[in-house]
């Protein structure tokens, strides 16, 4: 399934500017190993040849959300099996805090692109960039949401990446 963004890229097309936003402001994702912008997770992918793994989430406000996080993103055994097979993206919409305008814009650019509507949604894709035109495609693995268990979450995603052409 291929995601071809054309108008909405717009707001992704800002490349450097972004990552040097996300330092200069010190904004972070929810944990660690996981980057808040898709240029930083594109080039890491582009460098290790794993997809992406997108967690869209409301960090401070969805229960679902904060569910997955303790049963799942916390856990070494998680982390460590993330290393090995993809490129962490954290795609937050707060309510009691606010992201910088261009991580927001980019958030929200990906949650009309892939169609998301609840929390929490986990998209695995590839990505690739025009570089005449600067524009992101993706070719999206699949998606989940909650599970209860690492092993459970883990190897849904690893049937996602299964699929992935070489």
């Amino acid at each position: 399934m291929n995601i071809k963004l054309l108008g909405m890229v717009a707001a992704l097309m800002f490349g450097q500017a972004l990552s040097a936003q996300s330092s200069a402001t010190g904004y972070k994702a929810t944990h660690e190993g996981w980057l808040v912008s898709l240029d930083e997770a594109f080039a890491q992918s582009k460098k290790t040849g794993k997809p992406i793994m997108a967690n869209f989430t409301g960090s401070d406000w969805c229960g679902w959300c904060k569910r997955l996080s303790k049963a799942v993103f916390v856990h070494d055994e998680f982390k460590t099996w993330a290393k090995k097979n993809v490129v962490l993206l954290e795609l937050d919409f707060p309510r009691s805090f606010s992201v910088p305008d261009k991580i927001r814009d980019q958030n929200y650019s990906l949650q009309q692109s892939f169609g998301v509507r609840g929390y929490p949604t986990i998209w695995v894709f590839d990505v690739d960039k025009d570089k005449k035109t600067n524009q992101y495609s993706f070719s999206a693995l699949g998606k989940t949401g909650y599970t209860a268990t690492v092993k459970e979450f883990t190897e849904g995603v690893d049937q996602m990446i299964a699929k992935r052409k070489k």
